[in-house]
């Protein structure tokens, strides 16, 4: 059975037990039962879903930042192993560090240039940044070390490419929404639902009613276009930051 259709089954049977439970209770009250001296389901009601609302809203968003925060560490890793790997190479011969140096610096220009802007316009890495790593790769694991020396900076630098590579899947892992369709049918329901309780309690034309009113809504509308903003951590607003390669290869920025 779908997922879809398991949520629209639970949310249908809540309703029904909701209704049938209230008939049934009112079917068989007490005549002299007086419900005055009861407290106003409405504003019950209507004080609950703000406060379940609101505390979805804040996991909401809390989970977007959180994504956010962990695709720029990804961006940091990178960044740092391929400094690393590029500052280890100083002990191999002049040819072998120059190329091993001019490819990471390749790999690094396409980066935060062609792969960045393709990550935020189609939510995913170039096969190209793939193929220049690949050769960082084969330039580093393809060469014989040829003393003592260079042959105990041969792991570390195997160590620094494989978390380069690690931190790079990582990456292409994180370049798209990290919200599930459903979670934002409820939030959207969920602002519905909360905008539409002002609406049940009867809401006057006074300036101060309308105000307030007005305030609330546009709260609303701003934490879920926060929420959106934050959603995809590479393409919008505030979005995770291709600086830590710019700090670390200040030359590419030139």
């Amino acid at each position: 059975m779908p997922e879809w259709l398991v949520l629209t089954l639970a949310m249908l049977a809540a309703c029904a037990v909701v209704i049938i439970v209230t008939l049934v209770r009112h079917r068989t009250a007490a005549d002299d039962e007086d419900p005055s001296e009861t407290p106003d389901v409405i504003e019950y009601m209507t004080m609950w879903i703000g406060v379940v609302y609101a505390i979805v809203l804040g996991l909401a968003i809390a989970g977007v930042w959180e994504a956010r925060s962990v695709a720029q560490d990804h961006v940091q890793a990178e960044a740092q192993a391929l400094h690393e790997l590029s500052e280890r190479v100083r002990v191999y011969p002049p040819d072998v560090r120059d190329r091993i140096r001019d490819d990471v610096n390749a790999y690094v220009g396409h980066v935060v240039t062609v792969e960045w802007k393709a990550m935020a316009d189609e939510g995913e890495v170039t096969d190209r940044g793939g193929e220049l790593l690949q050769r960082v790769r084969t330039d580093v694991t393809d060469y014989e070390p040829a003393n003592d020396f260079q042959a105990q900076a041969y792991q570390p630098l195997l160590d620094q490419m494989a978390a380069a590579d690690e931190a790079r899947n990582a990456r292409a892992g994180s370049t798209g929404a990290t919200m599930p369709g459903v979670v934002w049918f409820g939030l959207l329901a969920g602002a519905v639902i909360t905008i539409g309780m002002v609406f049940a309690l009867q809401i006057r034309r006074t300036t101060r009613e309308l105000v307030l009113a007005g305030l609330f809504s546009a709260l609303i509308a701003f934490l879920l276009f926060l929420i959106w903003d934050f959603d995809a951590p590479y393409s919008r607003g505030v979005t995770a930051s291709a600086e830590p390669f710019l700090d670390l290869f200040p030359s590419i920025g030139g």
